[in-house]
């Protein structure tokens, strides 16, 4: 692509050919600027520029009925909407929530609402909610991806008009484009992928700008466009982590470019360097420090506690407004009252309610519970009742000036009372969990009754970890296990949620053998109120932002990587080029969303792939065995700039290879984008040697055919009315699971609404009006026939 941004030469045979032949009026004159551009380049240049923008808007303005129609239908919740809608009201309440992508496009979205009015109340929570049933301005939400996916479609004609491509096969990407129903299906609503597209193509618009002022190195427009590329590649990223494959694509054209430079012996050394020092500076510094500010405004945006706090760590949650908690002694004896969190799992602290297992001993549960909570709260006991009031040896007199205070120290034997349901005591014994059914798995639980000391099975020893005999257990600062010595285990837990009848939480066993970070506790709250009064206390520290985005990704990172649950519309991407499958958005029993691509346009767009796979190839073996094919520089041409495109595609496509969690056929798109101009490049040498006007009906016919095959696809893509004729004839692979039994038959429905009639009756019941009329249709056996009230009927009559 590097050789031909610049400017794409062709032949004097040809362009003298192209200007005998007669065109269209438009293309005519588009032709004569390129003749001219021989004699003076830089009237080509503004005559061209100004005839590509005429051609780009006039592709916009066409666009605009297919990519901002009936924004408002469905006037209900659609797919991820449940998830970035309620995003956009955490923003808006200024609570914390966590997600797996980066948060731009989430922004994006929640700005569009709070603009138009939004109060961020809306409950989005389920497919299908109403969204007329609150004041939430839906359609201005939703168009913010309409817009988005709007201006891709000149910006894709000017990209390819700026790599050198033609003024045919550039309108014929646009249209593509255009009429591609898959894009037109995802920037209809509220998700991120419009915004991620977007980013994307003005990244490689820029980056094909800034190509085209190599000639010019250093000068104002190569510095602007070569900026412009990294504020893109920031964006790009900040919106989703498939942004990077952009960034790679970026990274290996600069470091081929680089290459070409450092083989020019006219580039002094200084020169050289300052062509590296310059891309480190715009396309690594610029978008690191976007993305890295877009997180800085995220936080700053969310500074209050929500319902993410339970992905993060305790000092993370410390930091948010309303989950801050009091200054603890840092003393723990015995009698204090503590909370217990778990360290490994950010699963929360060691919890206990008034409710039983269903199975096992049918003792009382012992959870894990991310949020502060009465039920969290325990006190620590003695061995047995006798020795609570010895404490002996002492360690200190009490407040109260007559209770000596004992502190728990490393190896000592302990019970955990809880608060709420006391005399109940953290209680393990040889039963098999609720959930993880295994041998070395023991259950543990709450147990005890007025009047009963308990047993050996209450007892835990503490171990600090790193500890030794005299240490002393702390508050925030010990790191401890409890190990149970009857069952030889140690107290657990791990990501495993219990079923409705233990409301979700956390499962927390006793795992024996567990030389395991997930047996690791702390105690994060404290209270005695026999301690001394200038006992130290402590809290804690509370994280900067460096600290917080370091772990707020390693978080995103381990998520990203737990999404392996199954999913009805999954698909792995070997299915993606063929579009072997969809995906469901919306359904009600007579109209269906389903996401699906044009099949032409799919298509021709992976035959265009693997063409360019073989003849590269093919290409290649005859450089070996001596041949040089330059085909009057078109196949340069095709090579340089379809292989810019096509490093896009596989820079897009491959890695979703290797990754094992959920994926959708929409994770495609980014490399739809590319591989559509792969395409135009291909057509583009397929009709070169046509004539202006053989090379119009090309592009008419193969306009015109993914043009007809988007209209066949169009009811699923708006989610309009359909037949189930023609959804039966348009289920053109068994893997399509879009279902025609929900379309009613031809013909068994009426074509048009009957008229709706009013019979009115006064309040003694007697019909106002008509009463021969009336007194019919209320007599009639007609089961179209409806009431609405006893004042006002509204009756269908035929």
């Amino acid at each position: 692509m590097e050789n031909n941004l610049r400017q794409r030469k062709q032949p004097k045979e040809e362009v003298e050919q192209e200007n005998e032949e007669s065109g269209s009026k438009l293309l005519h004159d588009v032709e004569e600027v390129e003749k001219k551009k021989l004699q003076d380049p830089r009237l080509q240049e503004r005559l061209v520029s100004w005839k590509d923008a005429l051609i780009a808007l006039g592709l916009g303005a066409m666009a605009m009925p297919i990519r901002l129609a009936d924004l408002d239908e469905p006037h209900e919740v659609v797919f991820d909407e449940v998830h970035f809608g309620t995003f956009a009201n955490k923003y808006i309440h200024q609570q914390f929530f966590f997600d797996v992508h980066p948060p731009l496009a989430k922004m994006l979205i929640a700005l569009a609402g709070r603009a138009a009015g939004y109060d961020g109340n809306f409950d989005f929570s389920k497919i299908g909610n109403d969204y007329t049933s609150g004041d939430v301005p839906y359609v201005a939400m939703r168009g913010i991806g309409a817009r988005l996916g709007l201006l891709m479609i000149p910006m894709i004609y000017m990209t390819l008009r700026q790599s050198g491509v033609s003024v045919y096969a550039s309108v014929f990407a646009a249209l593509a484009l255009c009429y591609e129903n898959s894009m037109v299906t995802n920037n209809r609503f509220i998700l991120l992928d419009a915004p991620l597209l977007f980013f994307t193509a003005l990244t490689i618009l820029s980056w094909a700008r800034f190509f085209n002022e190599s000639s010019k190195p250093f000068g104002r427009k190569w510095w602007l466009w070569l900026v412009f590329t990294g504020i893109s590649l920031g964006l790009t990223v900040s919106c989703k982590w498939v942004g990077l494959f952009t960034i790679a694509t970026i990274g290996i054209s600069t470091i081929r470019d680089l290459w070409r430079i450092l083989g020019d012996l006219q580039v002094s050394k200084k020169a050289y360097w300052n062509h590296i020092l310059a891309r480190i500076l715009c396309l690594i510094f610029i978008p690191i420090s976007i993305y890295i500010g877009i997180f800085y405004i995220h936080f700053l945006a969310l500074p209050f506690s929500g319902d993410g706090d339970a992905h993060m760590s305790a000092s993370f949650q410390h930091s948010l407004a309303g989950h801050e908690i009091p200054d603890s002694p840092i003393d723990i004896a015995y009698g204090s009252k503590i909370t217990v969190r778990h360290l490994a799992t950010n699963g929360g602290y060691l919890h206990s309610h008034a409710s039983s297992y269903p199975q096992g001993s049918k003792q009382q549960q012992i959870t894990l519970y991310p949020h502060r909570d009465e039920n969290n709260w325990w006190v620590i006991r003695k061995m047995n009742s006798t020795l609570d009031e010895a404490n002996d040896p002492a360690d200190v007199l009490g407040s109260d000036g007559k209770t000596w205070i004992q502190y728990i120290r490393h190896g000592d034997i302990i019970r955990l009372e809880h608060v709420n349901t006391s005399p109940r005591k953290l209680h393990s014994h040889d039963e098999t969990p609720p959930m993880t059914d295994v041998e070395y798995h023991k259950e543990v639980s709450a147990y005890g009754f007025p009047n009963y000391e308990g047993d050996a099975n209450d007892f835990w020893r503490v171990e600090i970890e790193g500890g030794k005999d005299g240490d002393q257990l702390q508050t925030l600062r010990s790191k401890f296990r409890l190990f149970h010595a009857l069952q030889t285990c140690s107290l657990f837990s791990h990501p495993v949620q219990l079923p409705d009848w233990g409301f979700g939480q956390q499962e927390v066993t006793c795992i024996q053998n567990g030389k395991k970070p997930k047996t690791l506790w702390m105690i994060e709250e404290s209270m005695n109120e026999l301690l001394p009064e200038n006992s130290k206390v402590v809290n804690y520290q509370v994280p900067g932002f460096w600290s917080k985005f370091i772990e707020l990704h390693k978080v995103m990172w381990t998520a990203n990587e737990g999404l392996t649950q199954s999913h009805p519309y999954e698909s792995r991407p070997s299915s993606w080029p063929m579009l072997r499958s969809g995906i469901s958005f919306w359904a009600t029993p007579e109209r269906h969303i389903y996401f699906i691509g044009n099949p032409i346009v799919y298509w021709t767009t992976t035959v265009a792939i693997f063409t360019f796979i073989i003849l590269w190839s093919f290409f290649q073996l005859r450089g070996k065995r001596g041949y040089d094919d330059h085909y009057q520089g078109r196949r340069a041409f095709y090579e340089n700039t379809g292989g810019f495109f096509m490093m896009g595609w596989l820079m897009h496509y491959l890695p979703f290879y290797f990754m094992n969690r959920q994926l959708f056929l929409h994770h495609y798109l980014p490399s739809l984008y590319f591989a559509i101009m792969v395409l135009a490049v291909g057509i583009d040498l397929a009709v070169s040697k046509f004539s202006p006007r053989g090379r119009i009906l090309a592009i008419i016919m193969l306009s015109v055919a993914i043009i007809s095959v988007y209209r066949e696809f169009e009811p699923l893509a708006y989610g309009k009315p359909w037949t189930r004729e023609r959804c039966e004839a348009n289920q053109w692979l068994d893997t399509w699971k879009f279902s025609c039994e929900k379309y009613p038959v031809t013909g068994s429905l009426r074509e048009t609404a009957p008229p709706l009639k009013k019979v009115v009756l006064d309040n003694d019941g007697n019909i106002v009006g008509d009463n021969m009329m009336a007194e019919s249709i209320l007599h009639s056996n007609d089961p179209t026939t409806s009431f609405a009230n006893k004042e006002e009927w509204d009756i269908n009559v035929e």
